[in-house]
């Protein structure tokens, strides 16, 4: 048992060496890629995306991740499952395309709308990523008149971000990874409604990204480096740059991954000292909870590079961290 252990990511690493594509061919068909790439991933990072309790609605990009998650394992019944989650999201959807609430006690009228702005614009990138994952994929006939269904409510979500675009380098300019998140969600939905307007807000976001680079090309936040940050910054530029592609991001990826191998240990942990944000202390989420490194990112951006730039090292990478995080639980 011990060694069949041992040998489980040696046996994952050969499967993809053996039925992965070159490099060369990234640019043919990005939409259909991405749906045949996470065919390949391993089931165990795929499954971080699937809630715990079936049946349980998740509000926002949660509902999302489940959908893309059932979508690629084949799993029919949890798709239309996380179907009903993204319903729920839509159904607070309120007269200026915005979702219900959003801000904090004693938010000034700005800062609420932006938080409203920012909220948006963190489901829509996951809801672009979901749909145009599932419109490659065998289950689209069978989701195709709801997302067309959803269409008009989806125009109405991207028309309140693009109003309140002014609001997002203000709110988020210091955390790359929040502009590289907001550049997703109008690129790709972009893409999905066929509007240029949108897809250039977020190429506007994506300059704006990339002029938050330290000298060692790792993505800064809050005026410095941080573990967990970094790879959500990787990982939300690559999701984008497989179907909008953008040469000069997909060049920065190169130093800032050098970086976030440098801060894998041997056993799959993250090294946060020296974080900026998240693992020791600095910030809280809403709930209180001190920010935590996020392990399921950390493990998709390793897998991600890896499988895209032929490079075995950062899929090994990815494969411990997700080992370690399952023994964190």
């Amino acid at each position: 048992m011990k060694l069949a252990a041992k040998l489980a990511p040696c046996m994952l690493l050969v499967v993809w060496l053996i039925g992965s594509a070159s490099a060369s061919s990234r640019a043919a068909e990005p939409i259909r890629k991405e749906y045949d790439l996470l065919q390949k991933m391993p089931r165990q990072i795929i499954e971080q995306m699937i809630p715990r309790q079936p049946g349980v609605i998740i509000l926002g990009r949660g509902g999302c991740r489940y959908l893309i998650a059932a979508v690629v394992t084949g799993d029919q019944a949890r798709a239309d499952d996380a179907w009903k989650s993204i319903e729920a999201t839509f159904a607070r959807q309120v007269a200026d395309g915005g979702l219900r609430g959003g801000g904090e006690p004693g938010d000034g009228p700005y800062t609420v709308h932006s938080i409203r702005v920012e909220n948006m614009y963190f489901f829509l990138q996951e809801l672009g990523h979901a749909l145009l994952i599932v419109q490659a994929s065998p289950m689209e006939p069978h989701f195709h008149d709801r997302i067309a269904a959803l269409k008009p409510r989806l125009c109405k979500a991207c028309d309140f971000i693009q109003k309140g675009y002014s609001t997002i380098i203000p709110k988020v300019g210091a955390t790359t990874n929040r502009l590289l998140i907001a550049a997703k969600a109008f690129g790709l939905c972009g893409l999905l409604l066929d509007d240029q307007r949108l897809k250039d807000s977020s190429s506007r976001l994506v300059k704006a990204a990339l002029a938050r680079h330290d000298q060692g090309g790792v993505f800064i936040e809050r005026h410095g480096r941080d573990s967990s940050y970094n790879a959500v910054s990787i990982l939300m530029g690559t999701h984008l740059t497989l179907y909008i592609p953008n040469p000069e991001l997909e060049a920065a990826f190169k130093q800032a991954m050098a970086w976030e191998k440098t801060r894998i240990k041997p056993t799959g942990e993250v090294e946060v000292a020296g974080n900026t944000r998240t693992g020791v202390g600095k910030e809280r989420s809403k709930s209180g909870v001190p920010k935590e490194v996020n392990y399921p990112e950390v493990s998709q951006t390793l897998w991600y590079y890896g499988a895209l730039h032929d490079d075995p090292s950062a899929i090994a990478l990815a494969i411990k961290v997700d080992e370690y995080r399952r023994t964190r639980r």
